[in-house]
C-alpha cells in the first residue's frame, strides 16, 4: 500500500480544506406571505407546499 513520502504541511492541508467551505443555502420566496424558505420543502412559517396546506402552522 502506498504511503506518503513526506508529512503534509498544515498550510497545504488548510488550503485544501478551505476549498470545501460550506455555502449559504439558496432560499425561495413564498408568494403568499413573502417569507424565505428552502426550495422543494414545506415552508415552516405557514405549512404550505406547492400551494397546498400540508402542516398545521398554528404550532
Amino acid at each position: 500500500m502506498a504511503n506518503p513520502k513526506r508529512k503534509q504541511s498544515k498550510r497545504r492541508s488548510r488550503l485544501r480544506r478551505g476549498a470545501n467551505r460550506f455555502e449559504a443555502p439558496e432560499l425561495a420566496k413564498d408568494p403568499i406571505d413573502g417569507s424565505a424558505f428552502r426550495p422543494h420543502r414545506v415552508n415552516p412559517n405557514n405549512g404550505m407546499y406547492r400551494g397546498r396546506q400540508v402542516l398545521d402552522a398554528s404550532v
